[in-house]
């Protein structure tokens, strides 16, 4: 294993000096929806050969294997136990130069002040850092993670461009027939978080908790090259989810899902307790350790995503969010089927908007 990172940092090196990979942007390609930029995520070198190497069609039966869930699932644990040692703290610093992350943003902003990895991993945005978007307007649904976020009108949809597992919908993501069923031809926006990301999530409106449930699962990686394999990685990870009544938007169904490296799922106890009302933009749980995901599907008819969103994920773009930014507007259904809505997004959040066809041409340029 030493000589695996120490051959992975020399060539990481290699490929930065020569620009080859620039700021270590190997990840899947995201549209920054505050700069109008398109991007790449950074992210390790050897973790994306490491990916590439299991998730394609010659290998990536290997990953359904109980062998390799059972490994994923005891090196989940141990790394797990690492991170909330003391000794985690040293990582601390070189993790915020390597992702560049702003740390002003959050609360402490030092980062001598975090005891451990763990207490780092799961730090707090400083207060105004993420203003919500129309808070006041229960018809706007907001993003619920610092993430990158692709959306789509229905689940076939979904898997026709972006998650490939044949298992994915949502009744087989829940575990429950009648749930799934009345979210049947409904819309879904995905949240992929990633390692550099603030992980506690929010919710999207502003309504009342209906249920909640816990389901246990394995820990794959959620990274576009492993959603876009056949693995079934959405309704093979542990996961938490609540569904929750929202008079402009109906049944809302938040589903919080672990992943590589991710020890815990925790939705707060008022989430998990049926009747406790919940606003726009609040704080409803948190991720430990690793990347992570989060689905959020709206019945049919009762949400139109903003219009940038759903360009970029047809173009099978990611776009790069922060908590609180427009996710779009409720709805009613059309007398044709449609859905009817006003509103919108502009990218650089009205200072600087551009079309999307504008945005992806100076990002490739």
């Amino acid at each position: 294993m030493f000589l695996i990172n120490w051959l992975h940092a020399i060539l990481n090196h290699i490929l930065f000096y020569l620009k080859l990979v620039p700021s270590r942007q190997v990840g899947w390609k995201s549209l920054n929806r505050k700069t109008g930029q398109l991007e790449r995520e950074r992210e390790p070198l050897w973790k994306k050969v490491k990916l590439i190497l299991l998730f394609n069609p010659l290998t990536e039966w290997i990953d359904t294997t109980h062998a390799m869930r059972l490994w994923i699932h005891c090196k989940n644990v141990q790394e797990g136990k690492d991170e909330g040692t003391p000794a985690s703290h040293n990582k601390i610093k070189s993790f915020i130069d390597f992702y560049n992350i702003n740390i002003d943003e959050f609360e402490p902003s030092d980062p001598e002040k975090y005891g451990t990895f763990k207490d780092f991993f799961v730090r707090k945005h400083k207060e105004g850092s993420r203003p919500i978007h129309k808070k006041n307007d229960p018809k706007a649904a907001v993003v619920v993670a610092d993430s990158r976020v692709v959306t789509y009108d229905t689940v076939p949809q979904a898997k026709k461009l972006w998650i490939k597992g044949s298992e994915f919908n949502l009744t087989n993501l829940v575990m429950d027939v009648n749930l799934g069923a009345s979210f049947e031809d409904g819309s879904v926006a995905s949240f992929r978080l990633s390692p550099q990301d603030y992980h506690r999530y929010h919710s999207p409106v502003s309504g009342t908790i209906k249920e909640f449930r816990s389901l246990p699962g394995s820990y794959y990686q959620v990274d576009p090259i492993a959603l876009r394999s056949k693995v079934n990685i959405l309704t093979s990870n542990a996961r938490d989810y609540v569904v929750i009544d929202s008079p402009e938007f109906g049944k809302v169904l938040f589903v919080a899902i672990g992943a590589t490296n991710v020890g815990t799922v925790y939705f707060h106890e008022k989430c998990r307790t049926v009747g406790t009302k919940i606003d726009k933009g609040e704080e409803i749980g948190i991720f430990q350790f690793g990347g992570s995901s989060v689905i959020v599907a709206f019945q049919k008819g009762r949400i139109k995503f903003d219009d940038d969103l759903r360009d970029c994920s047809n173009a099978v773009i990611q776009v790069s969010v922060e908590v609180g930014m427009s996710l779009g507007e409720a709805t009613k259904p059309s007398a044709n089927g449609g859905n009817e809505s006003s509103g919108g997004y502009a990218f650089g959040q009205g200072k600087n908007e551009k079309s999307f066809a504008e945005a992806v041409k100076e990002g490739d340029s």
